[in-house]
């Protein structure tokens, strides 16, 4: 699992940047960066992953991303092309001190504070603004910035949404820390098939297997075994919703026994594997 620093570069004439149907279906990148990014997909089924939130949404999402939340892209292994994807990303300090310091967006300046839990919004909010996110690139650059503050003052006064941390995701990824992690993740995303001994990724970041325990949970809020686990159920629902089945499924994604996997797969989802599989065949 390789977590990437990405760069941001705005759009030519704009303080932000607008990404309209980027695909990287094919693609787990696992990323994070300073700005702030409002996703919104449309015409599939994929999975949600920010920061330790995982969960599956159908046919459309629209959620909100903090300053430096790792996150995953939404369109990852989605089992068809034919989907909507818009992406927009901003600094949080893109309107300077006008944001805290203006009273008409004091909403606004409020999500983004709330961003930092990480917000999935609902329906009403995505039926809403579904064409206008799609539209968005057409409009000259002024307009542009009007209608993006629209849409975040929409946000804004909702109350259809969802936090999807009880706690605020903080930035604790210095420029060392981002190295080290990168590494940690790259490691899992080529090793996960395998037992993974706790030494192992102790010695790569030269600390005590104490030590390692201590710092992956603070860097992470996970354990190493919780946040493993994490990743490989996320890897059984990609291979059960391409029709693999349960067995295969669970030695193929590096689980010792039929037991454990179904335990483990319940409590991240809160299906077993099988019943996730029949909701979707």
């Amino acid at each position: 699992m390789k977590l990437i620093l990405e760069e941001f570069s705005p759009d030519s004439n704009s303080s932000f940047r607008i990404m309209q149907n980027p695909r990287l279906s094919q693609i787990f990148y696992w990323h994070f960066h300073p700005e702030i990014e409002l996703v919104y997909i449309e015409g599939t089924d994929g999975t949600r992953h920010v920061g330790e939130h995982i969960s599956r949404y159908r046919y459309n999402d629209l959620v909100l991303i903090g300053s430096n939340i790792p996150h995953l892209n939404f369109d990852y292994m989605v089992k068809t092309e034919d989907y909507e994807k818009v992406v927009l990303q901003l600094s949080p300090s893109f309107l300077g001190n006008g944001l805290s310091q203006t009273p008409e967006l004091k909403g606004i300046a409020e999500l983004f504070e709330r961003s930092q839990y990480g917000i999935a919004f609902g329906e009403n909010v995505k039926l809403a603004l579904a064409e206008r996110m799609k539209n968005i690139r057409t409009i000259p650059p002024f307009e542009q910035l009007l209608e993006v503050l629209s849409i975040f003052q929409l946000l804004a006064n909702t109350t259809e949404y969802e936090l999807l941390h009880e706690k605020s995701v903080e930035n604790q990824y210095n420029k060392k820390d981002q190295e080290r992690i990168k590494r940690l993740y790259q490691f899992i995303d080529e090793n996960y098939q395998r037992k993974i001994e706790l030494n192992e990724v102790a010695e790569m970041t030269n600390l005590s297997e104490a030590a390692f325990c201590r710092y992956f949970k603070r860097m992470t809020r996970l354990t190493f075994i919780e946040f493993l686990n994490h990743y490989r159920v996320n890897q059984a629902k990609n291979l059960l919703l391409l029709d693999k089945n349960v067995t295969e499924t669970c030695f193929d994604c590096g689980f010792e026994s039929m037991s454990y996997f179904n335990r483990t797969f319940k409590k991240v989802t809160g299906v077993n594997p099988l019943a996730f599989k029949k909701h979707y065949f």
